[in-house]
C-alpha cells in the first residue's frame, strides 16, 4: 500500500491529523509540527526563516535534516516535494500551509505540477487547508468525486485549452464553451463530475464559505 506522507509548508497554522506514515517539515513548518508533538521524519528546508537557535532545536528533535542553500532553482516546498517522491515513488503527498504564506510561494505550490520532475506524480498531490482541497489531472478524461465538507468545486485548465464539464450543476460543453483561466463556484449534483482536457493539466479545487 503507498504510504501517506504529510507536507507540513511555511504558511501551515493548521491542526494536521494523526494517522500519516511520515511527516515532513518544511523550512519553519518544523517548528510547528514539533509544537503538535507530531514526529519530525524529514526537515527539509534552507532554514533562512528561522533562528540559530531554532534550528538547533530542529537539529535536535528530527530524525533527517537537509539543508539547502537559500540560493538554489526550486523553493523548499518544490524540493521536499521532489525529495520525498524520489525515495518513495508510489507515496500519496497531503501539502499543509501551501496558501498561507507569500503570494510568490502559494502560486508556487498551486502550480507544482508545472515543473517537469513533479508533472508525472501530479494525482498523487494534494494541497490541503480548512476551506480548500487542491487536486490535480493530467491531460485526458476523468471522473471527480466531492470531498466531504467542501461545497463548491472550481476547475482552472493550466494550458489554453478546452474544458468540458459534465453531471456538474453547471456543465461546460461544446454547445456552450467560453474561455476562462478558472470556472468558479460549480458544484456536485448527486453523481461523479467527469471533465476533459486535451492538454495540460486540471487543477481542481473543492472548497466551502469560512464559518
Amino acid at each position: 500500500m503507498p504510504k501517506k506522507i504529510a507536507l507540513l509548508s511555511g504558511g501551515c497554522r493548521s491542526q494536521v491529523p494523526e494517522g500519516f506514515d511520515l511527516y515532513v517539515g518544511i523550512d519553519r513548518a518544523c517548528l510547528w509540527l514539533l509544537d503538535q508533538e507530531l514526529p519530525l521524519d524529514l526537515a527539509i528546508g534552507d532554514f533562512d526563516s528561522v533562528t540559530a537557535e531554532e534550528l538547533k532545536q530542529i537539529r535536535q528533535q528530527a530524525s533527517r535534516l537537509i539543508q539547502a542553500p537559500s540560493q538554489k532553482d526550486d523553493t523548499d516546498t518544490e524540493l521536499a516535494v521532489k525529495t520525498v517522491l524520489r525515495q518513495y515513488p508510489q507515496a500519496q503527498l497531503t501539502i499543509y500551509g501551501a496558501f498561507g504564506g507569500r503570494l510568490d510561494h502559494a502560486l508556487s505550490n498551486i502550480f507544482l505540477p508545472s515543473d517537469p520532475g513533479i508533472a508525472p506524480f501530479m494525482g498523487q498531490i494534494s494541497l490541503v487547508d480548512e476551506q480548500n482541497v487542491i487536486s490535480y489531472l493530467p491531460a485526458g478524461r476523468h471522473q471527480i468525486f466531492p470531498v466531504e465538507r467542501m461545497a463548491y468545486v472550481s476547475f482552472m485548465t493550466e494550458a489554453i485549452a478546452p474544458l468540458t464539464i459534465t453531471g456538474a450543476k453547471y456543465e461546460l460543453t461544446p454547445g456552450n464553451y467560453f474561455q476562462k483561466k478558472i470556472y468558479s463556484s460549480n458544484e456536485f449534483s448527486h453523481q461523479a463530475i467527469e471533465v476533459s482536457l486535451d492538454e495540460g493539466y486540471l487543477i481542481v479545487i473543492q472548497s466551502k464559505d469560512k464559518t
